[in-house]
């Protein structure tokens, strides 16, 4: 790989884009690139101007330069960063995106397979998915991602197989100038596979500023099971846009647990799913403790595009100090989509004197047979509770910490791993500011 370094980060994006026109890379392969580039350069990023940004400006992190698509150093890495106490779990690490062998496990487990993306054009399912769920949105990012990824990971699991125990994804950050990463994931099962996915975000110390478009394509084959798990714990040198395209089929299942805490500066995650078939069910939870000035934005997109099917979505947000946490949150009933079950709900909970929430949850609806709803609450500590705890002889900063517990649990009670459940609960409690 090779350093690109130019005058602003389009000329450098302009660049790079043209090296990559001089790789191996199969003629299909390079139109994808082509016309994705080509899209981007039409609509360009992303500006307040732009309603679904509106409160999300990203002019500070695109309008500087960086270190493109350096090699990484992998010596004296440390990953414990990502351990989680009491998980047992094979592990896959990434390096700034790239797939590092020496640092991942599987131990042996068949029906598994786990490659670099950029050595997966071969396999039928990169083939048949690749760039044909995320690019059908109409993302810049998304559009960028797939005209310049140069890492990534592809993960497909076999007809039938249930994975013996969790996939630990590990990200990590790492470089000494400041450095832009582009991650491209496509993670594939097939009919009756079961997995649980836990992806955890970290940076290695000292690390310099860095940004991070990632886009991940999720396809679940009829009857396929994932539950997929983020843990957002990067330090504040890291900026996130993420992008997750879930596309399911008949009677499959997709849980989402989206958890972001303390340190990382930014983080945007896009998290779109299609029910394109009878009997999906989908669920998506999220638990945002944020702090000092950290911004999160969750944008998610449920799309019921056919009958006799379910959603439930349910997310929490706890800004501190001056922290910034959007939520919105779009619900898609289509008329074809009859007997659809869709629930949302977004739950705010301001800690900081300064601290804001922009909320907007959305449901449109073009059937008539449906059960449907959404809503939001805001809100700060009651008061009265925190005195009945206090006169029990708790101590305030025991008692805050009881009552975003019990604010949170809604949503870390229905994780399906209980070592991860425990975890993010241990996290909250670390992450809460104390007077």
């Amino acid at each position: 790989m090779s350093t690109i370094v130019a005058n602003s980060l389009f000329e450098q994006l302009t660049s790079a884009f043209h090296t990559l026109e001089d790789t191996n890379e199969s003629p299909a392969l390079k139109a994808l690139r082509q016309e994705a580039y080509t899209r981007f350069e039409k609509k360009g990023f992303p500006t307040v101007k732009n309603e679904d940004w509106k409160y999300t400006n990203i002019h500070s992190l695109v309008n500087k330069t960086y270190i493109l698509n350096k090699d990484v150093d992998v010596a004296n890495l440390d990953l414990a960063k990502a351990d989680i106490p009491g998980l047992d779990a094979h592990r896959i690490v990434l390096i700034n995106g790239q797939y590092v062998l020496a640092f991942s496990s599987l131990e042996d487990e068949l029906g598994i397979v786990v490659k670099p993306i950029e050595e997966a054009e071969g396999e039928e399912a990169f083939q048949k998915h690749f760039a044909q769920h995320a690019d059908k949105t109409d993302s810049a990012l998304v559009a960028l991602n797939t005209a310049l990824f140069t890492s990534g990971l592809y993960l497909s699991v076999a007809k039938n197989k249930v994975v013996s125990k969790p996939i630990q994804i590990v990200h990590v950050a790492t470089g000494e100038e400041d450095f832009f990463v582009q991650t491209r994931n496509l993670y594939v099962l097939e009919a009756n596979a079961e997995a649980e996915i836990i992806e955890t975000f970290i940076t290695s110390d000292g690390s310099a500023y860095n940004l991070n478009n990632k886009v991940t394509e999720i396809v679940l084959e009829e009857n396929a099971k994932l539950q997929h798990y983020y843990l957002q714990q990067a330090s504040d040198a890291g900026h996130y846009i993420n992008h997750t395209e879930v596309y399911q089929t008949r009677h499959s299942l997709y849980n989402n647990y989206n958890c972001n805490f303390p340190g990382v500066s930014f983080v945007r995650n896009d998290i779109n799913v299609r029910l394109d078939a009878e009997n999906v069910e989908s669920h998506l939870y999220g638990v945002n403790l944020l702090a000092d000035r950290q911004l999160v934005d969750n944008h998610t997109v449920v799309d019921h595009m056919k009958p006799h099917c379910e959603s439930y979505e349910w997310y929490k947000n706890i800004p501190q100090d001056e922290a910034t946490a959007v939520f919105n949150g779009k619900i898609f009933v289509r008329e074809d989509a009859q007997k659809t079950n869709a629930f949302q709900q977004n739950n705010n909970l301001l800690l900081g004197e300064k601290s804001a929430v922009y909320t907007k949850p959305q449901l449109e609806i073009f059937a008539d047979d449906v059960k449907c709803s959404h809503g939001c609450t805001m809100g700060q500590f009651d008061n009265e509770a925190l005195f009945y705890l206090r006169s029990r002889g708790i101590s305030e900063e025991s008692a805050r910490v009881l009552l975003v517990h019990a604010f949170a649990f809604d949503v870390t009670s229905r994780f399906s791993n209980d070592a991860v459940q425990a975890y993010v609960e241990d996290l909250v409690e670390k992450g809460l500011y104390s007077e």
